[in-house]
């Protein structure tokens, strides 16, 4: 069982300390950090809030053309999954490639 302080969130407002949360992590199979930061907040995120966490995540200077390990960008990966357009859009707006 999770912490209260540990459950997923996925709606609801988001401050800019929880988007904060999401800006770095580690990597364990090559993959940029970047990358892993963006595809975990991508993963629970609605839309409209991905869209102010990939505002914040450039403002701070993390790499929006990041790659994995197979080197596949973030773009290219969230753009091939189902119903992921307004992920990609915000994306794309922000200048990723």
């Amino acid at each position: 069982m999770q912490k209260k302080d540990k459950e997923k969130v996925f709606g609801g407002e988001w401050t800019e300390e929880h988007l904060r949360e999401f800006l770095t992590a580690n990597s364990y199979d090559g993959s940029d950090a970047d990358y892993i930061a963006a595809i975990r907040a991508y993963r629970h995120m609605v839309p409209e809030t991905f869209a102010d966490y990939i505002e914040l995540f450039k403002k701070e200077g993390h790499d929006l053309n990041a790659k994995n390990a197979d080197g596949v960008t973030l773009l290219q990966t969230i753009a091939s999954h189902s119903k992921s357009e307004p992920y990609a859009e915000a994306l794309k707006a922000a200048g990723a490639a």
